[in-house]
């Protein structure tokens, strides 16, 4: 049980406007993606993308989150939060003009760095607003990162819908659609215009960045180099010995700024998990309105997700009702998430029927809804020394997971299910839909894939007019999807077993419970 007091006190007058802003500038980055994602299907359909180039570009989509959040996270403290601010909305406006060039043989290119922009200014956005929040409310970070993060899903929300009355209603441009994040981009600017923002205890105290950075350590900073290691590959087409190299590097660098600090175990376990939460849940994100859509129709996928999005919305608001009426700690509430993430994707890979698909949702849609900001508050309420960096790295963790492991493996994980259904139930529809160049994931073997633009031509088709081919092909990808959502709920198993493992920690520490600055100092010679 949690023994951290329950406060609304704030440090600050201008606490509420803060984090309000705060929650604006996470809303745009929600309806940024959401958009994105519905739009999906447009891109592969006019440029003719396979589901692993699509997930790719997706990827990316939360790739340039990682750099953001963690160069920003780095330097916030040492150059206020207000510079951050004007450079996220400079790129945030950047983004939409690059992504808008997409045109013929650069499409792909100019859709792949408009998306790593767009990421890039989103993290820098995180690297400013929940070491921010963290700081004004001390007492209460879990209820407080939880009402910050509430944006999120509200932002996927109101994307959904614009994309469902733009794109499905009105068959506007995808163009105009996705500029419209620009609003909630203005309103944040003016809301951070010209307010004081506090700086962390760690830096307050006028800690170095070497000693914010010794209980990430060597291990700590193993878990992003491997990631940024993939980065190197996959994104801007390095060698993997260039890859590595370039990690190694960064690695040494950790290494020497800290005097060669292995880092905190605990940290290390929770950068890990984290990895896991970006994969499962802003990597479904990233393909749930495309699956649901495939497996009903558009229109009901957009429904199922903006269904699931408000449940998020609504839920993050109650984190202080279940720390403080039902006496679950953070890592408690974590581990009911993880079981309940994992039934949820288990009973969504059989959905038949839309009512069926609501229910299996909102399993899933509730057991997500907490995982990243209460994974902060534990970072934070573990490792204030680290100031902001603790925080920004593990959001950054999260983000370049989803992009280089969640996002692109279930594309990859598609196109493989969907392919091996067609080569068993018809071999030639599979050699006429094949895409030209195979889907590739990681140290998993090639996949064959299908051609984004002849399979969109099929599915148009209804179902009653379709060709022995089309039929085949329609009904592989739905199979796909199916097998895809059972794989992927075995990333939330993992998850619940690393949760309960901690809670069992915390019981041989005498519970959980908050940190402060001189606490942490000597707790981190006990290894924390």
């Amino acid at each position: 049980m949690s023994n951290a007091q329950v406060s609304n006190e704030a440090l600050v007058p201008n606490a509420k406007r803060l984090l309000w802003a705060g929650f604006m500038a996470i809303l745009a980055a929600g309806v940024g993606f959401a958009i994105r994602g519905g739009i999906f299907d447009n891109w592969g359909a006019e440029y003719g993308f396979t589901a692993g180039q699509l997930g790719a570009i997706g990827g990316a989509g939360f790739s340039g989150f990682c750099f953001g959040i963690i160069i920003g996270g780095v330097v916030c403290d040492k150059i206020g939060y207000g510079k951050l601010v004007i450079v996220a909305f400079a790129l945030h406006v950047l983004s939409a003009v690059v992504t808008f060039t997409a045109s013929g043989a650069s499409a792909y290119s100019s859709l792949y760095w408009g998306m790593f922009i767009f990421a890039y200014a989103n993290g820098t956005l995180e690297a400013v607003a929940n070491p921010l929040v963290a700081t004004l409310f001390p007492h209460n970070r879990t209820h407080y990162l939880n009402i910050l993060h509430a944006s999120w899903p509200a932002g996927l929300v109101i994307g959904s819908a614009l994309g469902w009355v733009l794109d499905d209603k009105m068959h506007l441009s995808w163009q105009l659609q996705l500029s419209l994040y620009l609003i909630p981009t203005l309103a944040y600017g003016l809301m951070f215009l010209g307010q004081h923002m506090p700086k962390s205890e760690a830096s307050e105290k006028g800690l170095g960045l070497g000693e914010m950075l010794k209980d990430v350590g060597v291990a700590g900073a193993l878990v992003v180099c491997y990631l940024v290691s993939l980065f190197c590959q996959n994104a801007l087409g390095l060698s993997p010995a260039v890859g590595y190299g370039i990690s190694g590097v960064l690695l040494l660098a950790v290494a020497v700024i800290t005097n060669f600090s292995f880092g905190s175990m605990l940290l290390f376990v929770l950068f890990v998990t984290h990895a896991l939460v970006g994969a499962v849940e802003l990597g479904t994100d990233g393909w749930i309105q495309n699956i649901t859509g495939n497996l009903f129709t558009s229109e009901q996928g957009k429904y199922l997700f903006m269904w699931t999005s408000a449940i998020m919305f609504s839920l993050r608001f109650c984190a202080n009702f279940i720390e403080k009426r039902l006496g679950l700690s953070p890592v408690g509430i974590l581990v009911i998430c993880a079981i309940l993430a994992c039934t949820g994707l288990n009973l969504a890979s059989s959905m038949t029927s839309f009512k069926v698909a609501l229910a299996a949702l909102a399993v899933y849609a509730i057991g997500k809804t907490f995982f990243w900001p209460t994974m902060l508050a534990v970072a934070s309420d573990r490792f204030p020394r680290t100031g902001a960096i603790a925080i920004s790295i593990m959001g950054g963790i999260g983000m370049l997971s989803a992009g280089m492991i969640g996002t692109p493996g279930l594309g990859y994980a598609k196109d493989r299910f969907a392919t091996e259904a067609l080569a068993q139930s018809n071999p030639a529809a599979l050699a006429h839909y094949k895409a030209e160049k195979p889907s590739s994931f990681l140290f998993f073997s090639e996949s064959a894939a299908l051609d984004g633009t002849k399979l969109a031509a099929a599915q148009k088709v209804p179902a009653d007019q379709r060709t022995p081919e089309e039929a085949a092909v329609a009904e592989a990808s739905i199979a796909g999807d199916r097998k895809t959502l059972k794989t992927d709920a075995f990333i939330p198993a993992a998850m619940a077993v690393i949760y309960l493992l901690l809670l069992l920690y915390f019981k041989t520490k005498g519970g959980y419970k908050v940190l402060h600055l001189s606490e942490a100092s000597a707790d981190r010679t006990k290894s924390s």
